[in-house]
């Protein structure tokens, strides 16, 4: 009986930490397919891009207007590699990262599988029925109902409130 106090008190900031850790590492994943790193061969296309364009603009007068054309059509050329350059490279990255995200997928459903297969009959955490009023019924699903005016918080509304709970603090604080 000690024991299983013991594990179910230690259960519920565990599996918090563990679902925490899931919901990190799934933000800060898209974080990285978001943002993009700017390369060295990129910033030499803009570059390249910005000087065709400058020059280009310097010669306004009408005996100019042909080598203009032509500066201004070289900075276009460059856009379109430019563009073809950031395409490939997003392509590369983004298919590296969702394979990322597909493994933590997986991670994720057989590692909630496992706890709920776990705590499948026995509760999580302890909690005052007082503070838990309205949803006492609830949360002690599949967690043994009440014991001396507590609910015994179960598996699945523990997963539930934990994801949700976790992902509000990912958000506030990143």
């Amino acid at each position: 009986m000690v024991e299983e106090e013991h594990q179910s008190s230690l259960a519920a900031p565990v599996i918090f930490i563990i679902i925490t850790a899931f919901q990190f590492a799934s933000k800060y994943l898209d974080d990285i397919k978001k943002k993009g790193e700017i390369s060295e061969e990129e910033t030499q296309l803009r570059g390249e891009i910005r000087q065709l364009l400058k020059e280009a603009s310097s010669l306004s007068q009408p005996s100019t207007f042909a080598q203009a054309a032509k500066l201004r059509r070289m900075a276009a050329s460059k856009e379109k590699e430019l563009v073809k350059y950031q395409e490939s490279l997003s392509r590369e990255k983004n298919s590296a990262i969702d394979s990322y995200l597909k493994i933590l997928l997986v991670v994720k459903v057989v590692t909630y599988f496992l706890l709920i297969c776990w705590f499948w009959k026995l509760h999580v955490a302890v909690i005052s029925r007082q503070l838990v009023q309205p949803f006492g019924k609830l949360l002690s699903w599949r967690g043994g109902g009440y014991l001396n005016d507590n609910v015994l918080v179960g598996i699945v509304p523990w997963l539930v409130l934990s994801t949700r709970v976790s992902k509000l603090m990912i958000r506030l604080f990143l």
